[in-house]
């Protein structure tokens, strides 16, 4: 006896949209499976209105409202059982964040949450690596996006510690002035929770590492090195931002932030003395889903 149920993520990020489908497959005498059916990402950069002005503009509302309804549509087609929407870094410091998602629930039927960091964190930690961790080895968990960066430290195959960081791509291209002290707190975390750790290894997650990854060519389940990863770095930062768009076929969303987005991952693999960084291609939408299935979040 088989049963599909499906469920879906929104994942309303600092640097893009993005809407995930998954059916949810349950048999009997078997583990669940979740696979990926629809994955639609919306480059809508609401960090760039919240990180320069405080809100949220009126153009980006526009269209923030209309990915929405165009969500409810696609959940409907698909025939999606049950969903959450989370909103992070951007909606959560944006002064007007809490009054839009009022004014989207009116006009779409789309319920928002804003979620803290910490929350951000936990949703992401349940996101499935047991296929990836190896209980006898010691991981640092980095997952960055447009407004924040959540880390977690895995010892012995369970959750160490865990923080959430005001250091995201999109604030970095926004307020560079103003993240010193947030880059060393986090340099300073990284050291204090990874000093006593021999061979630590990196899993990152997010759309840069990520691409990051395709761009490399690796098989799946490969790491990348520390040394290829301080490489690439170079490479692209000898590239002007329209040659990373018309040589890399990066989105132009991508190809701006795909720079703070690779210093941040080398300088967690330089803190922590890793010298390798695991890619399995998961992130706060997987860990939204999975939430919902177990009732971590409702």
């Amino acid at each position: 006896m088989i049963k599909i149920n499906k469920y879906a993520a929104i994942d309303i990020g600092s640097n893009a949209v993005r809407l995930l489908i998954m059916d949810v497959i349950e048999k009997e005498d078997k583990n669940v499976k979740f696979k990926k059916s629809a994955l639609v990402r919306v480059p809508i950069r609401l960090g760039e209105d919240t990180f320069v002005k405080g809100e949220i503009s009126n153009k980006n509302i526009d269209r923030l409202t209309d990915a929405m309804n165009a969500f409810q549509l696609l959940m409907s087609v698909h025939g999606v059982k049950t969903y959450k929407a989370c909103a992070t870094s951007a909606m959560r410091d944006a002064a007007n964040g809490k009054e839009l998602i009022k004014t989207i629930l009116k006009k779409t039927g789309v319920k928002i949450d804003i979620i803290d960091g910490k929350v951000e964190a936990k949703i992401i930690a349940a996101t499935d690596l047991s296929e990836l961790l190896d209980s006898s080895k010691s991981y640092l968990y980095v997952d960055v996006g447009g407004g924040s960066t959540e880390m977690t430290i895995y010892k012995k195959g369970k959750i160490s510690e865990s923080k959430s960081f005001k250091m995201g791509t999109v604030r970095m291209l926004n307020q560079k002035d103003l993240l010193k002290s947030e880059w060393e707190d986090m340099k300073e975390w990284v050291k204090e929770h990874t000093q006593d750790i021999k061979n630590i290894s990196l899993i990152g997650s997010g759309g840069n590492i990520n691409k990051i990854y395709k761009m490399s060519g690796r098989t799946d389940g490969s790491p990348l090195s520390y040394i290829y990863m301080k490489a690439n770095y170079k490479y692209l930062k000898t590239m002007s931002y329209t040659e990373r768009i018309s040589e890399l076929n990066l989105n132009e969303d991508r190809a701006d932030v795909i720079i703070p987005a690779t210093k941040i991952y080398l300088s967690a693999m330089k803190w922590s003395e890793s010298k390798k960084i695991y890619v399995p291609k998961i992130g706060l939408a997987d860990g939204i889903v999975k939430s919902l299935y177990a009732g971590i979040i409702q």
